[in-house]
């Protein structure tokens, strides 16, 4: 995902965005969406991010081709949350926010779940007998 993608020749020399910007955008905008609760990587990217370096494009996958682009993401949902219904919320925030922000034509948001955060209940005190 090191790759850059020319965007335009202007008058005064050219754009380029890099995948991993596409990336971060990507997966920023997946994560605003309520019942995601994080993006799930591989298991270099989940060790590199227990070192402590952060890596924001984390279970994001994106395919430049020409001014469109394909993007895989890799979800954890919330337990209880209705799946489809947040995948498709992902992907109109996602196709908006790459479209919005670089100007590319965004052909694809495919949303793999690849698991699910189960929210521990708060304990209630014991009661006396």
């Amino acid at each position: 995902m090191t790759e850059n993608t020319q965007l335009d020749e202007l008058e005064y020399g050219n754009v380029n965005i890099s995948d991993d910007v596409i990336g971060i955008i990507s997966s920023i905008a997946a994560a605003e969406i309520t019942g995601i609760s994080g993006l799930s990587g591989k298991i270099t990217e989940d060790l590199v991010e227990m070192l402590g370096k952060k890596n924001f494009s984390k279970g994001v996958k994106v395919e430049v081709k020409e001014d469109k682009v394909e993007i895989d993401l890799n979800l954890i949902v919330d337990y209880g949350v209705k799946i489809p219904d947040v995948s498709w919320r992902v992907q109109e925030n996602v196709k908006t926010a790459v479209e919005s922000m670089t100007g590319l034509k965004v052909l694809a948001v495919n949303v793999h779940v690849n698991g699910i955060n189960l929210k521990k209940k708060e304990e209630s005190p014991a009661k006396a007998e």
